[in-house]
């Protein structure tokens, strides 16, 4: 697997382990392609520290304390189920259109980007009020994803690398919800 900007580790942590326990993942064979070695997060002077290694960096880990790794697992189980609640509110027609985007070579990813963009302000409005915003958006730009690789496999990387450049928006939220 290619390097990981660092600063779309999280997100692909996230994207990842969501698609990972999703149900109704058409493509998890496919899925495993893009799994990079362990990631271990270390919080060290306010820096996110990468470990790939498993070694802490000399931190010390309260014994019983979840680990980074379960947190993001936890998290993207909560959220594979609030997924599943939207996948119903997101029309089939929509999934197409959206897979011809990612279908067609001319594109930029910035436009694709801009696209489901667009498609997840309409999506979002027939969410319940009650939950935040950013979640709300994150949690439609992975189910999007999730559909569209179960129609189009094959779009696999186009997909992912486009979702995490979506997702990176969400950034601080991500690191906020992730505890980080």
């Amino acid at each position: 697997m290619e390097q990981i900007d660092g600063s779309l580790q999280m997100e692909h942590a996230l994207l990842f382990t969501f698609l990972e326990v999703s149900s109704d993942c058409k493509f998890r064979d496919q899925l495993q392609s893009l799994q990079s070695p362990r990631i271990m997060w270390c919080q060290a002077n306010d820096d996110d520290e990468l470990q790939t290694d498993g070694n802490r960096s000399g931190h010390l880990q309260n014994e019983g304390a979840p680990t980074n790794e379960e947190v993001i697992r936890i998290i993207a189980a909560q959220l594979a189920e609030i997924g599943d609640q939207f996948d119903k509110e997101i029309q089939g027609r929509v999934v197409n259109d959206l897979v011809q985007h990612f279908l067609d070579a001319k594109l930029s990813k910035e436009e694709i980007i801009r696209h489901m963009s667009r498609i997840v302000e309409e999506l979002i409005r027939s969410i319940p009020a009650d939950m935040e915003h950013e979640k709300a958006m994150l949690v439609l730009a992975m189910v999007l994803a999730k559909k569209v690789l179960n129609t189009a496999p094959s779009l696999l990387r186009r997909v992912y690398d486009t979702t995490l450049n979506y997702m990176n928006q969400f950034h601080d939220y991500i690191v906020d919800m992730l505890g980080e």
